[in-house]
């Protein structure tokens, strides 16, 4: 399933396309940083392990780019601290009031 995952750059988000539905994770790029804002799942595509797949690709993205990760989103937050190996891209952001989870569903 995760060779379905595409980057979509001009949208600036990792997507998984099932028939009429797309889910995706958003991200933000400033400084050599990747912001992850969104991790989206649309519910026909639920309990399936695709948001963390959408989050690993972009976690791997950045790595193989030489970025650091900000996971304002609580998913993409919650991710990272499960799988510890991505635990050295996290960077906290001087100055900015949304270190850290701050998307709420």
């Amino acid at each position: 399933m995760g060779e379905n995952i595409i980057h979509n750059e001009i949208r600036s988000r990792f997507e998984y396309i099932f028939e009429d539905v797309t889910a995706y994770v958003e991200y933000d790029l400033f400084d050599n940083v990747m912001d992850i804002t969104h991790t989206i799942v649309p519910k026909k595509l639920e309990g399936r392990g695709i948001g963390g797949m959408l989050v690993k690709s972009a976690l791997d993205y950045a790595r193989a780019k030489g970025l650091k990760v900000k996971p304002t989103c609580w998913f993409a937050d919650k991710f990272v601290k499960k799988f510890s190996e991505y635990g050295d891209l996290v960077v906290e952001v001087p100055g900015d009031a949304h270190n850290g989870p701050v998307c709420e569903i």
